[in-house]
């Protein structure tokens, strides 16, 4: 059975930072592209961050987040991470993490309807 699972969220103040994890289990996620989406309150779940298979080491970045953000993997511990640098309010959301199931050595991901696996979400609050 497929599970990604998020941590790392909280009550952050406005400046502040958080590391966002992603455990992945149930297949061998090095081989596919994986990537994070946020949904605040009355939103669409929107595109944040995706990185590349493991060997491709490609990412991408929505433009609210570049520079502040970084998407990274470890592969020896199956899990994703996103850090969260110089946090803002408009980042308050729940954040997702996703995996694509069907294309192998794929790149980096950002449109919703691509992704296969998905978390339960884990929430980021930034105060102001």
């Amino acid at each position: 059975q497929v599970q990604l699972v998020e941590s790392g969220g909280g009550l952050v103040q406005a400046g502040g930072s958080l590391r966002l994890s992603c455990a992945a289990s149930g297949r061998t996620f090095s081989y596919y592209a994986m990537g994070w989406f946020r949904q605040a309150p009355g939103k669409e779940r929107e595109f944040v961050a995706a990185i590349s298979w493991s060997g491709g080491r490609s990412t991408s970045y929505a433009d609210s987040v570049k520079g502040r953000f970084t998407i990274s993997r470890d592969n020896a511990k199956s899990t994703m991470y996103l850090q969260m640098n110089s946090l803002k309010p408009e980042d308050t959301a729940v954040y997702y993490c996703a995996a694509d199931g069907d294309d192998i050595f794929g790149g980096p991901i950002t449109q919703y309807s691509k992704y296969d696996y998905w978390g339960q979400g884990t929430q980021v609050t930034v105060s102001s």
